[in-house]
């Protein structure tokens, strides 16, 4: 007999654990299967985004996330063998009240995914590994996975997860719009190395002889480095332990056998590309089968993790709130602008012209002008609907708190009541930490709550001036 489930997604990295974890904490039946016999083992996406750290925060994994990383070293250039200066590759930012996680965290991404997959089998979820998928076929009630061997499961819903050669993505003939950000191979591996410190992202610039850039920092939370270089066009990048120690050597002051261990290693030629569409049909594209993008200023991780939380919370609402099935197209209206824009930031810092700052925190992204989104305030304040809601504190509430967990929640303020960043209003807050909603009053809320599935939303108390909670008769 076919096995049946409401979502199946494909690919077991950041993007479809993440979405797993989400739909696992709102009771729907999903299955995350990946090609491979376990995790991804390298470091490759190692930073995770202020932005991120709240989504992380939001699905119960930020303590542990925090455990197992630690923030970016001071860089350090080497000129023949010497320090020759320290290099600041990110703008310093403080924390705030309303932006509690203002610097980026590292952790390499195979310990990420180790998190992401205990929470989500705390949750119930699971991952079956040793699946291949080879071909899919939908129509008007579900789709039919085929693999490589195996039963073919029938799904409501298929998330293709699975990396920039996404076999769905090719399957369902959607192509690729982009450029080649650098036709010079890069290398990049976990290895372990003696006489070089952990306090410091060791840089060594191309030398007069011709030996390209190589840089090694050390991982936080491990005793790895992950060493990155790069060649000339055409290369064959040699992985092995001896290849990785004859380039360390050649363009620093290390000695061959100072290179211990190869943990990891891989090859790749920088690219931004952006899928033409991230939905057809019963099926969606997310993380690196949607947008490619060169690793610089650490990207494309963290806007895979916000495609799933995008597009869990409305997963969720057609599946078990019975929402029409036109709320998965805001999906792609949403989230594809906002891969295009994190495309172009990736390739400019990856070109040096752009600093690693607030744009890449992701934390001034939003839905403005989605079709989701309602501003009916004559004059908004400086949060509108459609911004990232930040956090503060109501009531002696903080308001993280408050949204954490897979619900809308409602918030009620005046200009004494909130953080100064809200101003007075009336703000129904979506399960991914957006406004969906603001009004003076709560006048027409009941209409969009309705719409969007947003009924039983969190209120966050507030006495002098109350809103009706959705869908309210007293509205």
């Amino acid at each position: 007999m076919t096995a049946q489930v409401d979502v199946l997604i494909v690919g077991a990295g950041p993007s479809g654990l993440t979405l797993g974890i989400d739909l696992a904490r709102r009771g729907v039946d999903a299955l995350v299967v990946e090609r491979a016999d376990g995790l991804f083992p390298g470091s490759r996406g190692k930073g995770i985004q202020p932005r991120t750290l709240e989504v992380f925060d939001d699905l119960g994994v930020l303590d542990a996330i925090r455990a197992a990383g630690g923030t970016y070293p001071v860089g350090m250039i080497w000129q023949n063998g010497r320090r020759t200066g320290e290099h600041r590759m990110f703008d310093l930012v403080e924390a705030t009240e309303d932006s509690p996680y203002a610097e980026g965290w590292m952790v390499p991404q195979w310990r990420t995914q180790r998190i992401l997959l205990a929470r989500l089998e705390e949750l119930g979820g699971r991952v079956d590994f040793g699946r291949e998928v080879v071909g899919l076929a939908q129509n008007e009630e579900g789709v039919t996975v085929r693999f490589a061997s195996g039963a073919a499961p029938t799904a409501r819903y298929v998330v293709a997860a699975d990396g920039g050669r996404s076999t769905v993505r090719r399957a369902l003939g959607i192509g690729m719009t982009g450029e080649t950000v650098d036709p010079s191979p890069m290398l990049v591996a976990d290895v372990r190395i003696t006489g070089l410190d952990r306090d410091n992202w060791h840089i060594f610039p191309t030398s007069a002889e011709g030996d390209g850039f190589m840089a090694i920092c050390p991982l936080a939370g491990t005793e790895d480095f992950q060493v990155v270089a790069g060649f000339p066009e055409g290369t064959a990048v040699d992985l092995s332990l001896d290849g990785v120690r004859k380039v360390v050597a050649a363009r620093s002051h290390l000695a061959p056998e100072d290179v211990t261990e190869v943990r990891w290693a891989s090859d790749f030629r920088p690219r931004a590309a952006l899928a033409d569409r991230f939905r057809t049909g019963r099926v969606f594209l997310a993380g690196d089968a949607a947008h490619i993008h060169s690793p610089a200023g650490g990207q494309g991780l963290n806007t895979g993790v916000q495609d799933a939380c995008n597009l869990g919370w409305k997963l969720g609402a057609v599946l078990r709130d019975g929402v029409p099935d036109s709320l998965l197209d805001t999906y792609e209206e949403e989230r594809r602008p906002i891969a295009a824009d994190m495309l172009a930031l990736s390739t400019s810092v990856h070109r040096g012209e752009t600093r690693r700052g607030g744009a890449t925190r992701q934390l001034g992204l939003g839905y403005r002008t989605s079709s989701l989104t309602e501003e009916t305030r004559r004059s908004p304040g400086p949060v509108r609907a459609g911004d990232r809601a930040p956090d503060g504190t109501v009531g002696g509430i903080r308001l993280f708190d408050a949204f954490r967990g897979p619900h809308w929640t409602l918030l009620t303020t005046d200009g004494d009541s909130a953080h100064k960043g809200y101003g007075a209003g009336v703000f129904l807050i979506r399960p991914d930490g957006y406004v969906g909603w603001a009004g003076e009053t709560a006048q027409g809320l009941a209409e969009y709550a309705g719409r969007v599935g947003a009924e039983g939303a969190h209120r966050i108390p507030y006495r002098s001036r109350p809103a009706a909670c959705p869908g309210s008769p007293s509205e």
